[in-house]
């Protein structure tokens, strides 16, 4: 290998460069550095969004591990068509999802029965309610929720991610979307009435 070469391969990636900066170095030379980087840019961000969703932190740090695996065997089919944080909260979405159900701790997720029409209640109404509850009160409603509308509140409310972001990482439309939203929040207020009544009044 020439010298020139030598310092192409031993100089591209860095804390400077953007995550697609990175992942073209990476592809193209396979610099053990641009993986770290990659790593330490995500690995907090996927074991956080994997406790978050299995609950426990053996299982959170075994899917990190899988997770990571996954992302860097298929970066060649990242498009850049999404952000790259994006594509990573979709492959580590889905892996849960996947997770949870082969180890059938819920029978069915995103359920589309629900015992309100969530006409009921407007959105802006609900969105007041969530915001309002005690931090002790959210975790319960949240601990109460099916996963995957719990997951869907934390996308949109803690991440605070857009409709169609939500929607590529989920593969639902945006109206599908916005329609699980306010499905959730009226799960979310229906459980918090149940929880506390007292508190309520």
């Amino acid at each position: 290998m020439s010298m020139s070469n030598t310092a192409t391969v031993n100089a591209p990636c860095s804390s400077e460069n953007d995550d697609m900066q990175v992942i073209e170095y990476y592809l193209k030379l396979q610099a053990q550095e641009c993986f770290r980087l990659l790593y330490d840019r995500y690995a907090a961000r996927i074991y956080s969004k994997a406790i978050a969703m299995l609950k426990n932190e053996r299982d959170a740090e075994n899917a990190t591990q899988e997770i990571f695996t996954k992302i860097f065997l298929n970066l060649s089919k990242f498009s850049g068509g999404s952000k790259f944080s994006t594509w990573v909260y979709s492959v580590t979405y889905n892996y849960c999802i996947d997770f949870i159900r082969r180890n059938k701790r819920k029978q069915k997720l995103f359920a589309d029965e629900v015992e309100n029409p969530p006409d009921l209640i407007d959105d802006e109404s609900l969105d007041q309610e969530l915001l309002q509850m005690k931090v002790h009160q959210l975790k319960a409603v949240l601990e109460a929720l099916p996963d995957g509308d719990r997951s869907i509140l934390l996308m949109k409310y803690q991440d605070d991610m857009q409709i169609k972001e939500i929607a590529a990482i989920i593969g639902k439309r945006d109206s599908a979307v916005k329609m699980q939203l306010k499905r959730a929040k009226e799960k979310a207020r229906k459980i918090f009435l149940d929880k506390f009544p007292l508190e309520t009044e």
